[in-house]
């Protein structure tokens, strides 16, 4: 199992520089990722600082050398797919093939779609984000390529440079469990990162398993395939933080992200409990 970040990128403090600071202290502190929110409108009541994910994390890379940067999730649906390609294939080569993207329907949606006049119906956000998928994938691979979907149409093409990871970059897709369509979806690409509907966010262990049997059958298999949650633990309490991951154990759990949202108002907080290391197991 693996030990990342999930960081809001969003806060009263938050800034490129100070996302690149977090980074550099999680390197130093033993973790294994950071991986920034990607929204744009976090709260249309309430202004709060924000920050564009690609641009931070191309700041992170430059202050990092080993642990993987990510954004979890990117709602392709409001994004342009070949703009998201050069942006991805940028900050892979800037990371030394260290890049991973995950991606999603988008939410909450009045915040990120519908206030910018943009359409919210999740079978066209799903339609775009299946459709963005395979021209993001095919202007990685540096081939040539053209595409005619429902929602967009490209014509013959070719992005250089490809990626520097092969085949690509890895993609995790994002979704509410237990809703099977987000993670039918996941199971044709390389990783899994849900969210438990209806009430607690944080899947249990039980979910887990059940999350794993399903993108199983799906599949057939699950080599390679990461199955990533997000969750809390005291980083003041080692042993209390090595009881609960040890519950993950057994799940097929990859990575555990521990999330920073409570600390978002404070780069001091951030920065404590990033130097407090992750859990040990």
């Amino acid at each position: 199992m693996k030990f990342g970040l999930y960081v809001p990128n969003f806060g009263s403090e938050c800034s490129a520089r100070s996302v690149a600071e977090l980074a550099q202290a999680a390197e130093v502190s033993g973790w294994d990722g950071l991986f920034l929110w990607d929204q744009i409108l976090e709260n249309y009541k309430e202004a709060h600082p924000m920050v564009d994910p690609w641009v931070a994390l191309a700041a992170a890379a430059m202050v990092t050398e080993r642990i993987r940067l990510g954004t979890t999730v990117t709602a392709v649906a409001r994004r342009r797919p070949w703009k998201l390609a050069r942006e991805t294939v940028t900050l892979d080569h800037l990371s030394n093939g260290r890049l991973t993207l995950s991606v999603g329907l988008g939410d909450p949606v009045e915040a990120e779609f519908t206030r910018f006049g943009e359409q919210a119906d999740p079978k066209l956000r799903a339609g775009k984000l299946d459709e963005g998928l395979e021209i993001l994938a095919n202007l990685w691979s540096g081939n040539a390529f053209k595409f005619q979907g429902q929602h967009y149409r490209l014509e013959r093409m070719r992005f250089a440079p490809p990626t520097m990871q092969t085949p690509r970059i890895p993609v995790w897709v994002g979704g509410w469990w237990p809703h099977k369509a987000p993670f039918r979806r996941a199971a044709r690409w390389d990783g899994a990162f849900p969210l438990k509907a209806g009430g607690s966010i944080v899947m249990t262990p039980q979910d887990v398993r059940d999350l794993r049997d399903f993108i199983r059958q799906q599949r057939g298999d699950l080599t390679p395939f990461d199955l990533v949650i997000m969750g809390t633990t005291p980083g003041d309490d080692a042993r209390k933080a090595s009881k609960k991951l040890a519950a993950y154990q057994e799940t097929g759990l990859t990575w555990w992200l521990e999330s920073l949202y409570r600390w978002r108002n404070s780069q001091e907080g951030l920065l404590r409990r990033i130097r407090q290391g992750p859990p040990a197991l």
